[in-house]
């Protein structure tokens, strides 16, 4: 009897303390009426453009052709499911999408991150700004004219990397075309073009660093590095696990555009992957169903991959999405 009370009682608690959070949270939003309204276009942008759409993955379960009803004529459950686990091209896509997506992690991760400690630790503001919205300009360059430049830079007749080594080797190397080197391409330019802006977020947790506790390791005889060490990194450590949680989830959405505007034919072997194979077999090939088949098995992987290490640095770091 004494245990139903004290349940009843926790319930009561429970209850009240939801209540009390959600006036608190209309009292914010009639306070701060101005602000919320500003988050409507991009939850309306959402709600039409991620959320209706994902009604359209029916169509992996159903048999779906150009001209006839929008979500397919005919229910074949799994169909094309175990038609692309049969199909030795999705699992090549599958095995490069592994493998260049964890290549792009472990490598570009720790680079802004190296960035803006570097950044952090110069006194001269003006060489700091000057430093800054150089590395920040290669974000804003086009895809399309990025790989334009990829090309020409690496190109066999007229490209300055074969003209040096020309004149060092006397051979040159097709590095466009050649399957080995596609990676490191890929990896290299990705870098190039996205530390300084990766880096903003960096540079913004590292202001919020209580400056005290760096004049309390200068007073206790840190060094530089040592207060790098034990202060900065430590302060930031919050944020580099978020991001690298939100990396984690996204790594099967490797930058489709780049891919598709580098690959050819010559390069499949280590350049296609799951959204270059899915975009061959839906759009190119019209073969919608199964290419939604495609895509449904890689977001599932994306959203097992997001909870899996939100759960692991939530248990190891105390630092965590939700």
């Amino acid at each position: 009897m004494e245990s139903r009370i004290e349940a009843q009682d926790a319930t009561r608690v429970v209850a009240k303390a939801k209540v009390g959070r959600s006036k608190q949270l209309w009292k914010a939003i009639k306070k701060d009426w101005q602000l919320y309204t500003l988050l409507l276009l991009p939850l309306v942008h959402y709600f039409i453009f991620r959320y209706i759409p994902m009604y359209g993955v029916v169509i992996a379960f159903r048999r779906y052709q150009p001209g006839g009803p929008v979500y397919g004529s005919e229910w074949v459950g799994l169909r094309y499911f175990k038609m692309f686990l049969r199909d030795e091209g999705f699992w090549r896509a599958f095995r490069n999408n592994i493998i260049l997506s964890v290549e792009y992690l472990v490598i570009s991760f720790p680079f802004p991150i190296i960035f803006a400690l570097l950044l952090n630790e110069l006194k001269n503001l003006t060489f700091k700004k000057f430093v800054q919205t150089v590395s920040y300009l290669p974000h804003f360059i086009s895809t399309v004219i990025v790989v334009g430049m990829i090309k020409e830079i690496l190109s066999p007749s007229i490209g300055v990397v074969n003209m040096i080594l020309k004149d060092l080797t006397g051979r040159t190397i097709d590095f466009v075309s050649d399957p080995r080197w596609f990676r490191t391409i890929y990896i290299t330019s990705g870098i190039w073009q996205q530390l300084g802006w990766n880096s903003i977020i960096y540079l913004a947790a590292l202001s919020g660093i209580n400056p005290e506790l760096y004049e309390a390791a200068r007073i206790d005889g840190a060094n530089r590095f040592q207060q790098m060490r034990y202060v900065t990194i430590p302060g930031i450590m919050p944020t580099v696990m978020v991001l690298l949680i939100l990396n984690i989830g996204s790594l099967m959405a490797v930058g489709f555009e780049k891919i598709l505007l580098l690959y050819s034919p010559l390069t499949y072997e280590t350049a296609d992957v799951i959204s270059t194979f899915l975009y061959r077999m839906g759009l190119t090939m019209n073969n919608y169903s199964y290419g939604a088949a495609v895509g449904l098995f890689e977001s599932l992987i994306g959203v097992f991959l997001l909870t899996t290490a939100n759960y692991l640095s939530r248990k190891f770091t105390d630092s965590s999405l939700w």
